[in-house]
Order: C-alpha cells, then structure tokens, then sequence
C-alpha cells in the first residue's frame, strides 16, 4: 500500500502596521497609544544624550515619551543608529517599540489586532493531508486553533481533532510552527 503524498504550503504572517500599546493615558484613562508617526526625540544635556519614542494617545492626542536610553554618552551611540534616531528611521521605531526589554521597562504591552495579514495559498480540498510551515516575518502572537479554523473554513473542535501539531494549538505563539491537516474521519 503506497502513501499518497501530501500537500505542503507556505504560509507567512506579516505585519501591516505598527501594533498599538496597551498603555493607560494620564489624562483621559484610555487604554490605548500609537506610535504611528514614529518619532523620537534627542535631547542633549551636556555630552549625554536622552532619546525617547513619542506616542500619542488614540483617545485624546496626548504625547508620551518612552525612555529609550537616557544619559547615554554620545561615544556609546553606534553613528548609524544615532542618525537613525535623529531622522526617526521607521526601522528603528519598529524594532525599539517590538523588543521585549523595552515593552517591559517602560510598563506597555502590545495590541496586534488588524496588524497583521497572512499570506496563504489557497488550500486544495481534495488532497489530504495538508502540510503547513509557518513563518513569522514580526513577532506576532497568532492563535494556531484561530488561524487554522479561519483559513481551512473549519470549527475550532474540528482543528482540535483533525491538525497534528508540536505545539499547544490553543495558545498564542509568535515563533515559526509547522502543522498538518488530516482528512475527515
């Protein structure tokens, strides 16, 4: 008896914006900031430097700044990354406002919803199984239940029992997974 070959398709999650922060304002209590514009702010006090991201409350346009690095000798500064800072490089934005350290040092978590996109071929019905890699260009924290549910067109119980997969499929992951689908009993 031979096995039939399966499928096996690319899926990638990339990002389409910046995500919001969770991060509570001071003045009107929302719950919620962007840093859209992306920009930061340099400010000199002698031969050290202060460089702060600027976001913005969505509710009522306030300013916040978030310390990036403070009392920073000029010297300690890679040349790129300084003129990355003073001309607010949205490379720099995002890789300052994705890195963890930073999200936990100044007390703001990330909100991913309609961030990000998947880019998926379309899924053959007729050739069981089906073979997913997954990649992640950002650390976006998926659902693996949620997305595969989605893009297959199936329950959440259905994805439970029909996908094999080595990590917990109902809990969020923002590393790279491969799973598969197996026909209908």
């Amino acid at each position: 008896m031979s096995s039939q070959p399966h499928t096996v398709l690319p899926w990638v999650v990339r990002r389409t914006r910046l995500p919001l922060l969770s991060l509570r304002c001071a003045v009107c209590r929302a719950e919620s900031a962007t840093a859209a514009k992306g920009r930061f702010r340099v400010n000199a006090n002698g031969k050290l430097l202060d460089v702060w991201l600027l976001v913005r409350c969505v509710s009522c346009d306030r300013t916040v700044k978030l310390t990036v690095r403070e009392r920073a000798a000029v010297s300690s500064f890679d040349p790129a990354e300084l003129h990355g800072h003073h001309v607010n490089d949205p490379a720099l934005v995002a890789a300052a406002l994705l890195d963890p350290a930073f999200a936990r040092r100044c007390r703001f978590t990330l909100d991913w919803t309609e961030a990000w996109t998947l880019d998926a071929p379309t899924v053959p019905l007729d050739r069981w199984p089906v073979q997913v890699d997954v990649t992640l260009d950002d650390p976006v924290p998926v659902r693996p239940d949620r997305l595969i549910a989605r893009r297959f067109g199936l329950t959440r119980s259905e994805v439970l029992r029909r996908v094999k997969c080595d990590i917990p499929l109902k809990r969020p992951t923002s590393s790279a997974f491969t799973f598969t689908v197996l026909a209908e009993d």
